[in-house]
């Protein structure tokens, strides 16, 4: 990938982008124009219970470039992994890109989050990933309130904040972007279970102000379903990934995440970047041949020279997203960047009710279905079953119970095509000649 370093020439031609163009002059964010860091460490962002009751300060350690005395710069939290029961803010990698970043010009913080569940099995590795989101959005809103009260310690761009990490934290990254609606999250914890942990906000801390954050770094991560990046919405978020194609804990592709104990099945990196860019969300995407799980995390030459790709390819996705590389090159449907220093007008919106009247979420009284994509969806749907060779019959009704479909599958799956049907909820209704039932609804707008 070709380097970019601002010229005088360059920046005007860049003028007419409403991101500041200015900070990027001189090499800032593309190279090393710091000699050093200054941390600041356990900085308290928020608390929250454990998965066993206790209550947890919630602390980061702060990253910023010494002697820097520009008004404001964007922000990268990081995530250390762990598999959700291990791991510390002070991990080798994210301290590491923490480290370099701050030398090229970023603010960077680097987060303590809650760990811990049991049993170690799927359901409760959910709860986990629930309560590690709400960690960190209660971090992002923490920068987001010192720069609106008018302290503006840490003096961050809030219009440049972004997500990332290794492993866990990458999957909490990908989850806090994309995973925007509590439809769902519920099918997989039950609505009394994402009631009790505080719904999709949580109270970590500093409510009331925004969580928006301009772009995820994921680093050996995946997502529960590839398509919840959706086009229009407000997980519409520029996605940078890397990944090795023999990671046996995250797949590169897809299949269930297995640190020793197998936990969730969730879509890897491949599979996300392969969906941002056929629905034109900017997405860069770096593959590590033959490599397995978070290979540039330790301090041996070949670990180091993962690293090193690693900073170089996100470092060239970041100076993209700000701006400081040629217009030509900018995605021409990207979004606007604008202040975003409130989020909430009303503190209700952290209410944990549940507004989702079913929709999207699989009722199942025998677990028959694999998954079923896009829903909502404008179009077509795909129902895809667990066991491939057992022919099924589907019957979809409206809400009244009225038949206005019927489907057979065919090698596990059934395509359901709107056709004629109006915008609505629709029960789709599985049945075998063994007599097993399954219903779930579904939704085309």
């Amino acid at each position: 990938m070709n380097k970019f370093y601002l010229t005088l020439s360059g920046l005007l031609a860049a003028a007419s982008f409403s991101i500041a163009q200015t900070a990027c002059f001189g090499g800032r964010f593309a190279s090393n124009v710091f000699s050093n860091y200054t941390q600041t460490s356990a900085i308290q962002y928020g608390q929250n219970a454990t998965w066993t009751g206790s209550n947890q300060n919630l602390t980061l350690d702060f990253y910023e470039p010494t002697g820097d005395t520009a008004a404001t710069r964007p922000l990268i939290i990081w995530v250390h992994g762990g598999s959700f029961l291990t791991g510390t803010s002070a991990d080798i990698d994210v301290a590491t890109f923490s480290q370099r970043f701050a030398k090229k010009g970023f603010a960077c913080a680097s987060i303590n989050y809650r760990l811990g569940f049991f049993p170690i099995d799927s359901a409760n590795s959910v709860k986990a990933v629930l309560r590690a989101v709400q960690d960190l959005k209660a971090a992002v809103r923490f920068f987001y309130k010192d720069r609106k009260t008018g302290t503006n310690t840490f003096r961050v761009d809030t219009n440049h904040i972004f997500i990332g990490g290794s492993s866990a934290g990458a999957i909490t990254s990908l989850h806090y972007a994309y995973m925007d609606s509590s439809c769902e999250v519920i099918p997989y914890i039950g609505q009394s279970n994402f009631n009790s942990l505080g719904g999709s906000e949580g109270n970590s801390g500093n409510p009331c102000y925004s969580t928006k954050v301009h772009g995820v770094i994921n680093l050996c991560g995946a997502l529960a379903r590839y398509w919840w990046g959706k086009p229009g919405s407000s997980s519409w978020v520029p996605l940078c990934s890397m990944h090795g194609t023999n990671d046996g804990t995250v797949k590169y592709n897809r299949g269930i995440v297995n640190p020793g104990t197998p936990l969730m099945y969730l879509d890897g990196s491949r599979m996300l970047h392969e969906w941002e860019v056929a629905n034109s969300v900017p997405s860069n995407f770096y593959t590590f041949y033959g490599a397995d799980h978070v290979p540039y995390a330790g301090t041996g030459a070949t670990q180091l020279a993962y690293m090193d790709t690693t900073e170089n390819f996100v470092r060239d996705f970041l100076i993209n997203q700000l701006g400081c590389t040629d217009p030509a090159l900018q995605p021409s449907n990207a979004p606007a960047q604008t202040a975003n220093l409130y989020s909430y007008t009303n503190c209700t919106t952290h209410s944990t009710t549940n507004f989702c009247n079913g929709v999207g979420l699989q009722e199942f009284s025998t677990q028959l279905i694999h998954e079923i994509f896009p829903n909502p969806s404008d179009n077509i749907i795909t129902v895809r079953f667990i066991d491939n060779n057992t022919d099924y019959t589907l019957r979809l009704t409206d809400l009244s119970g009225r038949e206005v479909g019927k489907y057979k599958s065919l090698n596990g799956t059934v395509i359901i095509n709107k056709g004629e049907l109006a915008a609505g909820v629709y029960n789709l209704i599985t049945s075998t000649d063994g007599n097993q039932i399954s219903m779930s609804k579904i939704i085309f707008y």
